[in-house]
């Protein structure tokens, strides 16, 4: 997984820098995340909902690193006409099936998929990667109410918690204090996690299902992996200099 993730890291840096866009920070906090379940746990029965639209590139590197997009479908990220959007758009790729920008909406629509599958007997997991933002909107609680009552032990939140969002730390704009906590008082099973450690990562999400749902809480770094970005809220919108973009690629080369 060490070669994967650095030649994907690799890969996003070049696919945002030709693009001059931003959105890195948390496409680097959750690019481990999203490696780890398409390489090591993800089947063809399975689906993944992408709730934190912005790590739109992370998912569509993680899809290149498994040979599902090409080098030359990577171009057209964030250009006219693309099915690479910044945020996911549905009617594109056959592994996106919803469109997810604004936050709060994918667990509500993993939770459906969950539902949908148990109603039709069909096999398969759910898995839905959320960010910090999610959970400051209503509609996430209601999903996990909702997913929490119907016992779908098919479907696993992951919570990308890197403790920013667009305006700031997300303990300063709208604060959760313990969110483990509280999904423990929802009735789920409760995983907290290094985001950064594969093995961690794969452990967690091989997880047996039990009785009540489980979630992953994976404590992660925005920007991980390039020094000046890391934990830096700007990271959540800046594109990289040419000058950046030189010294983020020495340090992954390096790493």
């Amino acid at each position: 997984m060490e070669r994967i993730i650095r030649n994907a890291k690799l890969r996003l840096l070049k696919m945002h820098f030709e693009s001059g866009v931003g959105h890195l920070g948390g496409n680097l906090s959750s690019l481990d995340l999203l490696l780890t379940l398409y390489h090591r746990v993800l089947r063809s029965e399975d689906q993944f909902v992408l709730s934190k639209g912005h790590a739109a590139g992370a998912l569509y590197v993680t899809l290149w690193s498994t040979g599902k997009l090409s080098d030359d479908r990577l171009r057209e990220f964030h250009k006219d006409h693309t099915h690479l959007a910044g945020h996911p758009v549905p009617n594109g790729l056959p592994e996106i099936s919803f469109a997810t920008g604004s936050l709060g909406h994918g667990l509500g629509l993993a939770a459906g998929v969950a539902l949908g599958k148990r109603l039709q007997g069909q096999p398969g997991r759910v898995f839905c990667l959320t960010s910090d933002g999610d959970w400051n909107e209503g509609s996430t609680w209601e999903a996990l109410t909702f997913l929490s009552h119907h016992r779908l032990v098919n479907l696993t939140p992951i919570i990308d918690l890197n403790g920013l969002q667009g305006f700031g730390a997300t303990a300063d704009i709208a604060n959760l204090y313990s969110l483990p906590q509280k999904l423990r008082e929802f009735g789920l099973t409760v995983l907290e996690i290094n985001g950064h450690d594969p093995g961690a990562i794969l452990s967690a999400l091989n997880h047996p299902p039990g009785e009540r749902p489980s979630a992953i809480v994976a404590t992660t770094v925005k920007g991980h992996g390039v020094s000046f970005m890391e934990n830096k809220m700007e990271w959540h919108y800046l594109p990289m200099t040419a000058e950046q973009y030189r010294t983020a690629v020495g340090e992954v080369e390096r790493s």
